[in-house]
């Protein structure tokens, strides 16, 4: 009885209907992007300074430049150190008194500045910057700071549940009906965040669009892989993540032409509403169908693939079967991924990387927003090192390998986050360029752990490794925004050097583990183990096993 992947040979594996809805998706994949990353424009933090009241009219009443208010006004202005001083304290002075002169008017009050006593803002900030933020409109900063981490970590925690959860209804209830209802939500809860009243409001928006929104990307992914041939998924795979930069190019366009976040959340939003059309576009699995006992509705869908492609199917091809179809039913575990020693290893190697590549990729684009001298210019460099990552990868995968270049990948991360640390602010040009050398390294490494993580599991608990490993990914990006703003805080290039050691130790651990290329995937929790061992001692263990003993036996 054929198969899927048999019946695909026969009505086309990537034509017009591959090639079409593969274009549809592609754009589910790019207006995730807003989701992930758009931390960095909707949760801009520009400079700032309390807002004292007086100054303003003490200042039109003087004449001073607002470099002349800002020197004469504000603690910390010019000290090193002076950053917090500058925008989270101010000084106990009352500017409304006439007493105050034009030329240095706190001279009158105390001899030295640093006596003056000094006490938290009261009365809002003063931002600079032409638009508007979540920061900027909540004042999300100083002893509010942490606000703005847990505007990230919250999109993060619905990742982490509804990728798992919403995984499972896919698995259960169909790909498409999950993919309609997600888009949904997703996209009303996006414009119900753009017009919310308060904080709080835009937390549970954020969360439930978190829920649902990467759960809708991985959808569209196991979508586009189930409907093209074998020798089409590991590109197509590949090219359904390129779209997701795509989708960052046009992030920092909208972004900038909108610099209020409202506004901003609306654009990218909006257009979401319009993936409800994919109902009448995108049909059923066939391989999800038949999974459920189907197989009329996925053979009708097979037709039509056939016809769009401009194929016909002969009569052998008009039954189907589940591609693969053993005859003893494994039940999976979660004590599989420990339990031997190969698999043990795997696993924690995995999670490890899954961490690090959420880590250094988001990390990396918030610190960029942080210590860019133009977030929009550093945003698009680094986004456009994206695509040279994907063709590296599509290049050297089948070539040179796995295990190699993942290493190598990571290591470039690693020593590019180093070389940030050390480099002068007055060489901007070499920064820039060495962070996206750093942002294309973890690219690499971040896609190529998708691939090798499905690899290295038998057939039987593929989907349960996949799914317990990359929820280190989602535990990362948690962790992420309170690992970025607070040891910025404390020194601006401390995060940059904690990711060079995360992602240093992710390419010598990754040293460690088999190179999967040209072997074929794993049935078996025994063959996963032997994974490890190189091709000659595997013959000579088999020629030992099955060499008669030449003595008698005892």
């Amino acid at each position: 009885m054929p198969t899927v992947d048999h019946i695909l040979e026969h009505a086309g594996d990537f034509h017009f209907f591959q090639k079409r809805t593969f274009l549809l998706l592609a754009l589910l994949s790019a207006a995730f992007t807003p989701i992930y990353v758009g931390i960095v424009f909707l949760g801009f933090t520009p400079d700032h300074h309390c807002r004292s009241p007086g100054v303003a009219e003490l200042s039109r009443r003087c004449g001073w430049s607002p470099e002349e208010e800002l020197n004469y006004t504000v603690p910390g202005l010019g000290e090193a150190d002076g950053a917090f001083l500058r925008q989270c304290m101010r000084y106990e002075v009352d500017w409304n008194q006439s007493s105050l002169s034009c030329v240095d008017p706190l001279a009158s009050l105390a001899p030295n500045r640093s006596h003056l006593p000094l006490s938290p803002c009261e009365h809002s900030w003063v931002y600079y910057m032409p638009g508007s933020s979540i920061v900027t409109e909540f004042n999300l900063v100083c002893d509010h700071s942490w606000m703005l981490d847990l505007f990230q970590s919250v999109v993060n925690g619905g990742f982490f549940i509804g990728s798992m959860s919403i995984g499972y209804l896919a698995d259960r209830f169909g790909r498409k009906l999950c993919l309609l209802v997600t888009i949904l939500i997703n996209a009303s809860s996006g414009v119900l965040m753009a017009v919310s009243p308060s904080y709080a409001w835009i937390l549970i928006f954020r969360l439930i669009q978190g829920l649902v929104s990467k759960a809708s990307w991985m959808i569209g992914y196991i979508q586009i892989t189930e409907f093209v041939g074998p020798s089409y998924r590991r590109t197509v795979g590949i090219l359904y993540q390129v779209a997701f930069t795509f989708g960052l190019l046009v992030l920092v366009g909208v972004a900038y032409a909108l610099p209020h976040w409202r506004w901003l959340q609306l654009a990218v939003t909006l257009p979401s509403f319009c993936f409800l059309l994919y109902y009448w576009c995108i049909p059923e699995s066939p391989r999800w169908l038949i999974s459920q006992n189907k197989n009329a509705k996925a053979l009708r869908i097979m037709k039509y693939i056939a016809k769009k492609n401009g194929k016909y199917l002969p009569a052998s091809l008009q039954s189907l079967r589940v591609d693969e179809e053993v005859s003893e039913k494994l039940n999976p575990s979660f004590l599989d991924l420990v339990r031997t020693p190969q698999m043990r290893k795997h696993t924690l190697i995995l999670m490890y990387n899954w961490f690090t590549g959420s880590v250094l990729y988001q990390g990396l684009i918030m610190h960029m927003g942080l210590a860019g001298s133009d977030v929009y210019l550093d945003f698009f460099y680094s986004a456009l090192m994206e695509f040279p990552a994907a063709i590296i990868i599509i290049v050297t995968i089948d070539r040179i390998g796995r295990r190699y270049p993942w290493a190598v990948f990571n290591m470039v991360a690693g020593v590019a986050c180093l070389a940030l640390v050390f480099i002068p602010d007055n060489l901007q040009g070499l920064k820039i360029a060495m962070a996206c050398l750093g942002r294309m390294g973890i690219t690499m490494s971040y896609e190529m752990v998708c691939l090798v993580n499905a690899e290295l599991y038998p057939t039987f608990i593929r989907n349960l490794g996949v799914m317990v490993c990359s929820s280190l990914c989602d535990i990362g990006g948690i962790l992420t925004p309170f690992l970025v703003y607070r040891l910025t805080a404390v020194w601006l290039q401390l995060p940059l050097l904690v990711f060079a050691v995360v992602g240093l130790v992710a390419g010598v651990l990754v040293l460690m583990l088999p190179e999967t290329k040209g072997k074929a995937l794993p049935e078996t929790i025994e063959e996963a183990e032997n994974m490890q061992r190189p091709r000659k001692s595997q013959e000579k263990l088999i020629y030992l096993q099955v060499k008669k003993p030449e003595g008698p036996l005892k």
